[in-house]
């Protein structure tokens, strides 16, 4: 069965979180950046960070960014 793009993105960054690659505090990469990484539309992208953001693994920061919430655990 076919995985949807945003939801190999979001299990791509939700590993990262778990194996401590990116840790509590971490600024992910710009938009532009999960985009060219992934090879996936900008609509992917800004569903997997929904989807992360609801799990209560990253924050976004008006202005600054989106980052490894503090209290996520591994």
């Amino acid at each position: 069965m076919h995985t949807p793009k945003y939801e190999r993105v979001a299990s791509a960054i939700r590993d990262q979180i778990r194996s401590g690659q990116l840790k509590p505090g971490d600024q992910l990469p710009t938009t532009q950046g999960l985009i060219k990484e992934h090879g996936v539309s900008y609509g992917s992208v800004r569903t997997a960070l929904m989807i992360l953001k609801a799990e209560g693994l990253i924050e976004g920061r008006q202005g600054e960014g989106v980052y490894v919430r503090k209290i996520a655990c591994a």
